[in-house]
């Protein structure tokens, strides 16, 4: 977290860094100098590997049946032995956890992702975002300034949220689907221009520094869409989150939401929306939809601990939320109205810098290089495999449905997934990840329940 004296300039909270450990809201390893591995090739490549990238020496700080990747049916020296449960799966068509292909190109770290049917958008810390169709380097365009922070796409449109506070927009040419083209930032030029005419639209964002209230001071960190309501939300370090209107790109609303950077801001159900911060809370606000603007209200604060808090995703399947800390805890609470906490997942050892959510699973990233794959079955999760590949920091996931994964097996339909991971190692990793849990799965959940009242609950720190 931020320097305590706190830099004037921001500059602090930039440099810092945790040992071994990424900055919790900057961006980890921004001068990330280890060599590269010596796979990595100097174009755009697409490698298969029948390899099922499960790691075989995971350095687990647990000890015994705790331990995830003790747990997990998927620990194996080959990839599917004949007595591997997986092996079984495959003899049984149902789909089966593992590596697909890598997709390299020598351009800088990987920041963000976005998938959405074949097409795969990667941003990284060389300006460049980078079109995948099918695994395959299909197009690219570049941003005049600022590392590629956060991608989401909307209908017709690709907002991009970058380190110098600024959300740009694209489309693809109707000539060409492999031309993308800026149309736009947010806010508007326009926007900006009649606002700056009102001394009341200035607010104090640094000490002696006013800035229009409609533009973020400091790095985008994270783009959410509400789809239903028509609405782009984006946080920054900034402290704020940002309300904008997606049909004429106007922003609606401005909250000062945190002490610290605000890390991450999803959407969830009953209006509700979540951000966790560099300050080691979870917030939840209720959204207010008037003529012409939208009210966030505060409702609740759901944690308050010394990690800071990397990453929130929802489980679309339940009103369940999931927060990543720095400290390598993943929390989660329960309910629709009033959430309550749920217990802690222990499957790092290092900060998880990233969550995804689809169907049942839950997909945790981490500096430590890994992927937990973890399953809800009511409040109870267990880990179902633990994915190992890459060679630097898991920055960023994203997942689509596995067209060709649910197939009928024992017992009926097992889903599966397409993972995509995006790390500072430079590559992207293509995983399918199914939802079917092994025979051989037997073993205890993964997850720590929590008395409401005790440490870590609440107001307590994170055990």
């Amino acid at each position: 977290m931020r320097d305590g004296g706190g830099s004037s300039d921001g500059s602090g909270h930039r440099a810092a860094m945790y040992a071994d450990m990424p900055m919790p809201h900057s961006d980890p390893l921004m001068h990330h100098s280890s060599t590269d591995d010596d796979s990595f090739m100097r174009h755009s490549s697409s490698s298969t590997t029948a390899s099922s990238g499960f790691y075989s020496d995971y350095p687990m700080t647990m000890s015994g049946e705790s331990s995830p990747f003790i747990m997990s049916p998927w620990h194996q020296s080959s990839p599917h032995p004949a007595n591997d449960p997986a092996f079984a799966d495959a003899a049984a068509g149902l789909p089966v956890t593992g590596l697909i292909s890598s997709l390299v190109r020598e351009e800088g770290h990987i920041y963000s992702l976005a998938a959405i049917g074949d097409l795969l958008y990667t941003g990284s810390d060389s300006k460049n975002i980078r079109v995948w169709k099918n695994q395959k380097d299909f197009a690219g365009f570049k941003s005049s300034s600022g590392l590629v922070k956060a991608i989401v796409i909307a209908a017709d449109r690709i907002f991009t949220g970058h380190q110098d506070g600024k959300i740009r927009v694209w489309r693809v040419s109707p000539k060409s689907a492999t031309v993308h083209k800026r149309v736009g930032s947010l806010p508007r030029l326009k926007d900006v221009i009649r606002s700056s005419l009102k001394p009341s639209n200035y607010v104090e964002v640094r000490r002696h520094r006013s800035a229009l209230w409609i533009r973020h001071s400091d790095a985008i960190s994270c783009l959410c869409l509400d789809e239903d309501q028509g609405l782009l939300y984006s946080s920054s370090w900034d402290k704020t989150f940002k309300v904008w209107r997606i049909s004429d790109s106007r922003c609606l609303e401005s909250v000062i939401a945190h002490d610290d950077a605000v890390n991450s801001v999803v959407t969830a159900f009953g209006g509700l929306v979540f951000t966790g911060s560099a300050d080691g809370t979870v917030k939840v606000w209720r959204r207010e939809l008037q003529v012409k603007s939208t009210k966030h209200s505060p409702v609740q604060t759901l944690l308050k601990q010394e990690s800071a808090v990397t990453s929130l995703a929802v489980s679309p399947t339940a009103p369940v939320l999931y927060c990543g800390s720095s400290d390598g805890i993943i929390n989660f609470w329960e309910g629709e109205g009033q959430l309550s906490h749920g217990g802690v997942l222990r499957g790092h050892k290092m900060a998880v810098l990233c969550l995804a959510a689809a169907g049942s699973l839950l997909l945790s990233g981490s500096a430590d290089k890994n992927i937990c794959v973890w399953r809800r079955e009511g409040s109870v999760h267990n880990c179902l495999s633990v994915l190992s590949g890459h060679s630097g920091p898991v920055k960023c996931l994203a997942i689509v449905t596995d067209t060709g994964g649910e197939e009928e097996g024992r017992g009926g339909a097992a889903a599966s997934w397409i993972v995509y991971s995006g790390s500072l190692d430079k590559s992207v990793k293509v995983w399918r990840v199914s939802e079917q849990a092994p025979e051989a799965f037997l073993r205890a959940p993964q997850h720590v329940p929590m008395h409401p009242e005790g440490p870590g609950a609440y107001g307590g720190r994170a055990a």
